[in-house]
């Protein structure tokens, strides 16, 4: 078993640079999961101090511990129940009242704990100082001034938890304040009756356990009322007691006035002699840069422009930059098809290496460059604290289509800034509070331009439009956003009816990206999508190769070739063609030949038996088949048309890519590329997806309304597109 001292826990409020000290710490020797049932992102890594591994666990961002979100309800069961030594909680020093709120209630909870001030530079240069050994003083906390992204105090904070998790066994007794004496009244009769009965005080104090009856926290009084019925009922009875009695005499509740007394505790801390300096500077010195640059950046008419400029510089520097480093890649693939090939016999193996994996996966590879550098930019908009400022734009926009302004970052999340992925976009969806806000949001992320799509959009967008790449991938982008939103729209007018929730964020300030955080979003991304490819994307690609490659056909329908075969060959030799006329004739019969082949496959036969219904749209039986394929993964569509187009080309070179096989075929026009590149935007998730929708929504008819309805939305759309455009 792990020793507790060695196993410290990150805690900390969003924006407050927790996830920058966490990469600090941690640099690649994290890896990431999800806690056992639940769909939050679980961090863990590893890091060396005084020669020493201490494992770090990151807990979700949150403000609070009340159980308002998932990611407060996981919070508290990995310190609860994971039992680490000791957190560090990372608090933003510019804002120290709104981030020791956080702070009160893990020492509510008995954790051993570590302020980390973080930021330190930042609330200096807003002419705040702070006493941090006086503050250290008041609260009996070790208090550590940092600036994690330079990587200052950092070893200092994370030496006080090892050495505080030893001390104390990671368990300390539990703050206990006063607040008011209704309350107090209340925790003091419930408390004795919790720690009588025993009613999970193995992981939590008695006292925080009342106080979370009066607060009506439903997780723990769900959880309570399996182990112990008639004494949950009997706690709940006396906390809507003190409900009904505060609403009688004061008009408020008890989550309000519990909140208010943790207010003034910390007020009480930090006006004696903690904070100075504020008060005192002139108003014009106090005025924050990132408050300077908001007055622009969140301007209603600027700030959306200036939202788009950066959007479509993002394309255009991704696709002119990335167009060098992409044909590298595309051609080493190439290169590396053709020489496996020659040092292999003619055959079922060569095929399979060939034609299934190298083509396949070499497709969805292809673009890793691409990818890497989308990933980069919205990497440093994230950490530059710009993401926020998205979102806050966007709210009125989302408000209009019957969403919240917090559904902006699944939605980004998922590709809304494209290269997302809408796995993480649909668990992103938990921190709404409005469950039919939430439900809409999750049916609609998947409209968005993910990394998965990307590939497929790249590939015809160089074929079709290739002196306005940036613009056309802006479009795209724009048309996911739009479909999204009024599928919203229509969704809250008819299935998912409800009143708008208000919306509240807090805007971080701006700050310089660091060099390692950018590498590590960066890395981690890519390494996924790589990873997809080197596993889910293979398994796929040579299931995909088996079924257009079996069954062959029949001996009589090979005869027919053979014989056109053997009559050219009689011509050659009678001296009636030349060589280069026989050439032509033979490789003619083989591709014809090759074209039997996969249309007598099982894919061919699925693929043309579909095409009465998608020929409407301009597909032919081996789009048809990349589309089948791309409901387990997008980037199955561009590697399903790498094996078809390797299979079906016997005479192709090495030197033939599959942009140059799409460009060569006549059945390829703008018309048909737009509608597939349509159709591939707005059809069915990927089957990862549909199954955390299902997860998160706990119901199967959403997954499969995602399914149909994005299906049959799709092929609407598709259809007219490509109608139009014909």
């Amino acid at each position: 078993m792990q020793n507790a001292s060695s196993r410290i826990a990150i805690a900390g409020n969003p924006n407050s640079g927790k996830t920058t000290a966490f990469n600090r710490y941690t640099g690649a020797r994290q890896h990431v999961g999800n806690y056992p049932g639940i769909t939050v992102e679980k961090k863990e890594g590893t890091a060396h101090l005084d020669g020493i591994e201490v494992t770090l666990v990151d807990l979700p961002g949150t403000y609070s511990l009340t159980a308002y979100s998932l990611e407060e309800v996981v919070a508290r069961r990995v310190l609860s129940e994971e039992h680490p030594g000791a957190v560090i909680d990372v608090v933003n020093s510019g804002v120290l009242e709104r981030n020791l709120y956080l702070s009160v209630q893990l020492l509510e909870m008995g954790m051993p704990l570590v302020l980390a001030l973080n930021m330190m530079d930042e609330a200096r240069s807003q002419g705040i100082n702070i006493n941090v050994e006086r503050l250290s003083e008041l609260t009996g906390l070790k208090c550590v001034p940092m600036v994690a992204r330079k990587g200052e105090g950092l070893d200092d904070a994370l030496r006080a938890a090892v050495e505080l998790a030893k001390d104390t066994g990671g368990r300390v007794a539990p703050l206990e304040i006063s607040y008011g004496t209704d309350v107090d009244l209340a925790l003091k009769e419930m408390t004795p009756i919790i720690e009588e009965a025993k009613l999970m005080t193995d992981n939590y104090p008695a006292r925080w356990l009342a106080m979370k009856y009066l607060e009506r926290d439903e997780e723990i009084i769900r959880r309570a009322k399996k182990i112990n019925p008639a004494l949950s009922d009997k706690l709940k009875a006396r906390a809507d007691s003190l409900a009904a009695h505060l609403k009688t005499t004061i008009k408020s509740y008890p989550e309000a006035v519990i909140a208010d007394y943790r207010y003034g505790w910390i007020n009480s801390i930090l006006k004696n002699g903690v904070v100075k300096g504020a008060d005192d500077v002139a108003h014009d010195d106090r005025v924050a840069f990132s408050d300077r640059v908001d007055s622009v950046v969140t301007h209603k008419i600027i700030g959306p422009l200036i939202l788009f400029t950066i959007l479509y510089l993002m394309y255009y520097v991704t696709i002119e930059v990335g167009a060098i480093p992409n044909e590298w890649v595309a051609n080493f693939f190439d290169w590396l098809g053709g020489v496996v090939g020659d040092s292999l016999g003619d055959g079922p193996l060569k095929s399979l290496i060939t034609d299934g994996v190298i083509a396949g996966v070499g497709g969805v590879l292809g673009f890793v460059p691409l990818i890497m550098i989308m990933f980069l930019f919205i990497a440093v908009l994230e950490d530059s604290g710009y993401m926020a400022r998205v979102a806050y734009i966007m709210d009125r926009v989302f408000r209009f289509f019957g969403l919240h302004g917090a559904s902006i970052m699944p939605f980004i999340i998922s590709g809304g800034i494209a290269g997302g992925c809408a796995v993480p976009g649909v668990m992103a969806t938990r921190t709404l509070r409005s469950p039919k806000e939430r439900l809409a949001t999750i049916l609609t992320v998947p409209f968005m331009t993910c990394g998965a799509k990307i590939p497929v959009f790249l590939l015809f967008v160089s074929i079709f439009f290739d002196a306005h790449r940036p613009l056309v991938m802006f479009g795209i982008t724009l048309c996911g956003w739009a479909a999204a939103l009024l599928v919203a729209r229509a969704l809250r007018s008819t299935l998912i009816k409800g009143a708008p929730t208000p919306f509240v964020m807090e805007l971080p300030p701006y700050r310089y990206p660091t060099f390692s955080g950018v590498v590590i979003h960066t890395w981690e991304r890519t390494w996924q999508y790589i990873k997809k490819a080197g596993t889910v994307i293979l398994a796929i690609s040579i299931l995909i190769w088996a079924a257009m490659t079996f069954p062959s056909p029949t001996a009589d329908e090979e005869k027919v070739f053979d014989d056109q075969r053997a009559a050219v060959a009689s011509s050659h030799e009678a001296g009636a063609i030349t060589d280069e006329a026989y050439d032509e004739q033979i490789s003619a019969i083989d591709n014809q030949d090759m074209q039997q082949h996969l249309i007598h496959s099982v894919a061919g036969r699925l693929g043309t038996s579909l095409e009465t219904i998608t020929s409407p749209a301009g597909f032919n039986w081996q789009t048809n088949i990349a589309l089948i394929g791309g409901v387990a993964a997008k980037e199955v569509v561009i590697s399903t048309l790498g094996t078809a187009y390797s299979l079906g080309n016997v005479d192709a070179d090495e030197d033939t890519t599959l942009a140059d096989s799409i460009r060569n075929d006549p059945h390829w026009t703008i018309a048909n590329a737009v509608s597939l590149m349509v159709f591939t935007l707005l059809y069915s998730p990927c089957f990862v997806t549909l199954m955390v929708i299902k997860q998160e929504t706990a119901r199967w008819r959403w997954l499969f309304f995602s399914l149909f309805f994005n299906l049959a939305f799709a092929m609407i759309m598709a259809i007219i597109v490509f109608q139009i455009l014909a």
